[in-house]
């Protein structure tokens, strides 16, 4: 037998052009191939040339139907203990809210307030709280801010800032542009509902990060045995329970909505509380091997360590995650020119969580709707669909 030849199986990063230049011998023609008779291929983005292989592997044997479990409830009760423990971070936080209210102000047509509270052992973290004019309880929406690579501002994305001046031109500016103009969180309590927005870490008070940190970020807390994902989730869950358990609120009626980032954090939360009877997803849904394409934005790394739970992929898709949360009432919506989402990956999770529903005989419970003249936006007709839904469901 020869000297195998060195260059056999060598792969080289293009730097700046995020692509892989792979050389080395011959290879099969299907998904394990990495190279044609020695001549160089390319891979756009940064994968490895054995990506096809890798999403071969990812047939998220533990979706519902495809699972050996066949009642339900123990399957959900399976699911969500396998995100919950592949969330990486520790189990449900008990500690104490121990809230303080400060900053109230009347408003029109409802009152907002500063609430400080626990939502994990490590910090205390400051969210906006609008609750209606009226004796009450009121059905409530846990409101989620996006992601949008703008740190300064988190719950001032979705509420207006009555109680800082500085922030009340970048949190107008990111509403004209994403929202026709309005604040969604100051809509829903003038409908009716009492809101509870905070922010993520790195965003408004807990912030602000620099888009190249995320990624030093998120490797530090695996560096530390935790997950900047995980924590997110963990502090959306927990965020469910308190606006649910106060007094103002009818818990029974608590629904999670969010637009972008927010939307991912919305169906995830529903996925993992009970303390929420519906949730809005507004422009996140897909499958993931349909987003996992050379050009898409979550191979760049950094934003989407806020949403990477490792492992995961392993026996869920996205949205066999949201699926958990069935047979509850779900929104979710996406814009047909949105191009952080492949519309073939849109179509795919909602097929998934459509043959989900109706398996519960619970279809007319899921909406699911795409707006082929809308990018990645959350504007009023949205808005409005999204309020009218919520007031039939809650």
């Amino acid at each position: 037998m020869g000297a195998r030849d060195p260059a056999v199986g060598r792969r080289a990063f293009v730097a700046g052009t995020g692509a892989a230049l792979l050389t080395g011998a011959a290879a099969t023609t299907d998904a394990r191939a990495a190279a044609v008779d020695g001549q160089a291929a390319v891979v756009d983005g940064p994968l490895p040339d054995f990506h096809p292989a890798l999403k071969a592997e990812l047939t998220f044997p533990l979706a519902w139907g495809k699972s050996p479990i066949r009642d339900f409830r123990a399957w959900r009760r399976a699911a969500r203990a396998k995100v919950e423990e592949l969330l990486v971070v520790g189990p449900q936080d008990r500690t104490p809210y121990a809230p303080e209210f400060t900053d109230r102000r009347r408003q029109d047509g409802y009152t907002g307030e500063l609430v400080t509270l626990s939502l994990t052992r490590h910090e205390r973290v400051r969210a906006a709280l609008l609750t209606p004019d009226g004796p009450g309880p009121f059905p409530a929406v846990l409101l989620l801010h996006d992601h949008g690579a703008k740190f300064d501002i988190g719950k001032e994305k979705l509420v207006r800032p009555w109680y800082d001046d500085t922030r009340l031109a970048s949190a107008q500016g990111w509403s004209e542009r994403y929202f026709s103009g309005r604040f969604v969180g100051d809509e829903l309590a003038r409908r009716g509902y009492v809101v509870l927005c905070a922010d993520a870490l790195g965003w408004g008070d807990r912030g602000p990060l620099a888009y190249d940190q995320q990624q030093a970020l998120a490797s530090n807390f695996y560096n530390l045995g935790s997950s900047l994902a995980g924590l997110m989730a963990r502090e959306d869950a927990r965020a469910a329970g308190f606006l649910a358990g106060l007094d103002r609120v009818d818990r029974g009626r608590v629904a999670a909505v969010g637009f972008s980032m927010g939307a991912f954090r919305a169906w995830q939360a529903a996925a993992l509380s009970d303390d929420l009877a519906a949730a809005a997803a507004v422009c996140w849904m897909t499958g993931l091997k349909e987003m996992m394409v050379p050009g898409n934005n979550t191979l760049r790394g950094q934003s989407s360590y806020y949403m990477l739970h490792p492992g995961l992929p392993r026996f869920l898709d996205f949205p066999d995650v949201a699926s958990i949360a069935a047979p509850r009432p779900m929104l979710f919506f996406d814009g047909g020119l949105d191009l952080l989402f492949p519309a073939d990956g849109v179509r795919a999770a909602h097929d998934r969580l459509r043959s989900v529903w109706r398996s519960r005989h619970a279809e007319e419970r899921l909406h699911l709707k795409s707006w082929p003249d809308l990018g990645h936006v959350f504007v009023d007709r949205m808005q409005d669909e999204v309020f009218s839904w919520l007031d039939t469901v809650l």
